[in-house]
């Protein structure tokens, strides 16, 4: 996150920090399980365990790069640069065993403060990431406590004991200098990430092209988030130059707390997502209005109730996996975040924030973020990673931007 200061270079860095840590002391308070660490009880199974001072179990670092200006960070449209901004670049969740589930780093630069933090996604979501950040902002910026504590009692979701096998996969560059023992195959595709800034008129013509056929009696109208998905998945199926008959998957990362049973608060936290899937062949996303992908989104979320839920919880609990990229489906968009996250509402008493970023980690071809626009209303933010040649691609199709058509 960053934030451009009124006074410039002339803030008071070291002043501002000491807030922030501040801050972050109380706050922990309520998140205390951000201070701990993984670890296994005396039968295998993860739990969270804590030290007797919890602010030691986060990690939060200070930096400087006085020659970079906010306004450089937030035109940024790679990651390369922010890796500088963001502690724990490439570290896997499994590693939350040996190391923090929250690590911040605080950067002073020319005209402000980036404050980049790394969460480990296998204690919490996007929603509860988003509920700890408005509450140490609130903290903060002056507020005596948490105005809503986080609900922490993971049991009322789901009571289960699963032993997990957090065996990391050989690093490739690490192995022996053998050729019979080298990987074979081409190497990895360059991926390249972009912000496409969707204005509102943007987003309400879309919203109203997937909307303009007739619906049958009784069928809902195509929500915000389907119609700029099946936009989002027929212009980067374009992009990449499918044959018709390859399979393309549409995913979404979704919360799941209004769907379990009974509902969890909003305040629940914890990870409590699952990915939702749905496929098509290329050539029939294309040739087919998009009222036809928007249609496949529908419904696959429609069915993702809580018969779903458990259904999909009780198969991974016989066979416990983690989650890897190719697992979001092949030729995929795989949609996560949500412009419902108030993110530019998230003020440390600094004012808010000139941009909001995800980092370089959980990045691979075809994961789509989705933000709040800065200037608030019904504009999204979309980040997207692909293939450099189809993000090019991408870049020249008019009719993917509807405001530069």
């Amino acid at each position: 996150m960053l934030y451009k200061l009124a006074h410039g270079g002339d803030h008071d860095f070291e002043g501002m920090v000491v807030k922030l840590k501040e801050g972050l002391d109380v706050a922990l308070e309520e998140f205390y399980q951000l201070a701990g660490r993984l670890g296994k009880d005396e039968e295998g199974v993860f739990r969270i365990e804590y030290d007797d001072d919890m602010t030691d179990g986060v990690e939060v670092v200070e930096a400087s790069a006085e020659d970079v200006s906010v306004d450089d960070l937030a035109a940024e449209e790679g990651t390369e640069i922010l890796k500088d901004f963001i502690p724990y670049n490439g570290i896997l969740n499994l590693e939350g065993l040996h190391r923090p589930l929250l690590a911040i780093q605080l950067t002073k630069l020319r005209d402000g403060i980036a404050v980049g933090c790394a969460f480990n996604h296998a204690v919490l979501d996007g929603t509860s990431t988003w509920h700890f950040m408005s509450s140490w902002a609130q903290i903060c910026s002056g507020a005596p406590a948490v105005s809503a504590p986080p609900f922490l009692d993971r049991t009322k979701s789901r009571n289960t004991r699963v032993k997990l096998d957090l065996t990391a996969p050989p690093d490739p560059s690490s192995m022996p200098n053998d050729k019979d023992l080298k990987p074979e195959g081409p190497a990895a595709p360059k991926l390249r990430e972009r912000v496409f800034k969707f204005s509102e008129a943007a987003i309400d013509k879309i919203k109203s092209v997937v909307n303009a056929a007739p619906r049958p009696d009784g069928s809902k109208p195509f929500s915000t988030f389907q119609s700029l998905g099946v936009h989002i998945w027929r212009h980067v199926t374009l992009a990449r130059g499918l044959k018709p008959e390859d399979i393309t998957v549409f995913t979404v990362f979704a919360d799941c707390r209004k769907r379990v049973n009974p509902p969890m608060p909003e305040s629940y936290f914890g990870n409590l997502i699952q990915a939702i899937f749905t496929g098509t062949a290329a050539g029939l996303l294309s040739a087919h209005p998009p009222e036809f992908g928007a249609g496949l989104i529908q419904g696959a979320i429609e069915a993702h109730d809580a018969a779903a839920i458990d259904k999909r919880n009780t198969e991974w609990e016989v066979a416990p996996k983690i989650f890897q990229f190719k697992d979001a489906g092949v030729n995929c968009v795989a949609i996560g975040s949500s412009p419902r996250f108030k993110v530019y509402d998230v003020d440390f008493g600094f004012g808010r924030p000139e941009g909001v970023r995800s980092g370089s980690n959980n990045r691979f071809d075809g994961m789509v973020y989705l933000y709040q626009g800065k200037s608030g209303g019904r504009g999204i933010d979309v980040e997207i990673t692909l293939e450099v040649g189809t993000m090019e691609r991408l870049e020249m199709d008019r009719d993917f931007r509807f405001e530069e058509a």
